[in-house]
């Protein structure tokens, strides 16, 4: 059986060239413009790398069919793309590395790279490797590219949540529907052609993704809005990381509510590395490793990833201005008086958290997205009541996704209702 983890640091040694080299690493799209811009991180490094072929209808198929009817939906989503590019004819499966990152904690998330090494292996797919980090190992498989794709990787992942951001606020706005979607496809190319061109010298490449974002900024500042930005009201949405930001999972959730007239506040994929940044430094202390050279790498890390994103930020502070997104110790207290960090862990503390922030800056709404059976929505759920009249009757609403048919623009209609008038109530 081939290992998990692909491409060993010692490999490189032994024979002079990455394993990787000759390879071509295909990415799950958690989130669209996410994966297109860790794609070109990889490119940036002499990788090839591309994300999955879009998700359809043939991907709930074999979803279904290579897994075993337990997992959470975006275990089936993945698993299904996999296995519809591997049965593609011009497919050489030794060629492929499939990137599925892992993780611990309660959801059943950490055990997707085991879980689709099994179906590989049991399906004749045993030539194809499987790129796992984990929050232990972060791409040290990767071996002397490993340092710079690390900083690329996050530089590329910050500036497409940037990006996906700038569309939320602009699109519901557009006089001519397509605009907007126009305006991102063409910052995303600006995105990645300028991670692919530039060299991944630190300075060097911070001062082109800048000059990129604010390229990037200007175009869609030229889009003339039919109505006054920020004068919809906002549905801030938060769940389960993979089903609420790949629009394939969630049936275009967010598209249907700005057809409703809303605006949606997303929680990006950035959330999530700050939270694990701020576990790190939890466990750090709780285990007396405060004062050692790992608390040291990971506080000059924090700092290095902190002056990143004030760079990369800074061309969009007007036009976020009202819509800032909070920093991770926030988000932490603000959950605190239902779900304390410290007997809870991962998603559901942050959505707790990012609930309470939202409405605290002028949401109309909350909807959590999740999985269907998701432990982190169920436990979720079982609190919003309470946050919910804490906070005048703000109105949250769970959507759980498992690929069935749902009258999901119904439900949006009824919901949008309640929001609008909670909005009316808390203005009047």
């Amino acid at each position: 059986m081939l290992p998990i983890v692909a491409a060993p640091a010692d490999a490189e040694s032994a024979t002079g060239e990455h394993p990787l080299r000759g390879k071509r690493i295909y990415i799950p799209p958690m989130a669209y413009g996410s994966a297109r811009a860790f794609a070109s991180a990889f490119r940036a490094i002499g990788l090839e790398a591309e994300p999955t072929p879009p998700s359809d209808e043939r991907t709930r198929e074999l979803g279904a069919r290579y897994t075993s009817g337990d997992e959470c939906y975006p275990a089936k989503v993945t698993v299904g793309d996999f296995m519809k590019l591997l049965q593609r004819p011009d497919t050489d499966p030794a060629r492929i590395a499939l990137f599925m990152p892992t993780a611990e904690g309660p959801c059943r998330f950490g055990q997707y790279a085991p879980y689709l090494r099994h179906v590989l292996d049991a399906n004749g797919y045993r030539k194809v490797e499987i790129l796992s980090p984990t929050s232990g190992n972060a791409y040290d498989g990767l071996g002397s590219l490993s340092k710079p794709f690390v900083r690329t990787g996050w530089r590329a992942l910050l500036a497409a949540d940037l990006l996906q951001k700038t569309l939320l606020i602009y699109r519901p706005y557009e006089e001519r529907r397509g605009d907007a979607e126009a305006l991102y496809e063409e910052s995303l190319a600006d995105l990645c052609g300028t991670l692919e061109s530039t060299p991944t010298e630190p300075g060097v490449q911070l001062l082109a993704l800048r000059d990129s974002m604010v390229r990037c900024r200007d175009r869609f500042r030229k889009l003339a809005p039919k109505r006054a930005l920020g004068s919809h009201p906002v549905i801030g949405i938060v769940g389960e990381i993979f089903c609420r930001l790949n629009t394939f999972s969630n049936e275009n959730l967010v598209r249907c509510l700005e057809e409703y007239g809303a605006e949606a506040w997303l929680s990006d994929i950035v959330e999530w590395i700050w939270y694990t940044n701020s576990e790190h430094f939890r466990k750090l202390k709780l285990t007396g490793r405060i004062w050692t050279t790992e608390a040291l790498g990971a506080w000059v890390r924090k700092r290095v990833q902190k002056r990143d994103e004030h760079v990369l930020l800074e061309p969009f502070e007007e036009d976020f201005k009202g819509r800032e997104e909070p920093d991770i110790y926030e988000i932490l207290e603000c959950a605190r008086p239902y779900l304390p960090r410290e007997g809870a862990f991962g998603e559901m503390v942050l959505n707790v958290g990012k609930v309470v922030y939202l409405a605290k800056k002028g949401a109309a709404g909350i909807i959590d997205i999740s999985p269907f059976t998701c432990m982190n929505g169920i436990v979720c759920e079982a609190i919003y009541p309470r946050i919910s009249r804490d906070l005048g009757g703000i109105p949250i609403r769970n959507f759980y996704f498992d690929g069935t048919q749902s009258d999901l623009d119904r439900d949006l209609g009824v919901y949008m209702e309640l929001a609008r008038s909670y909005q009316k109530k808390k203005c009047g």
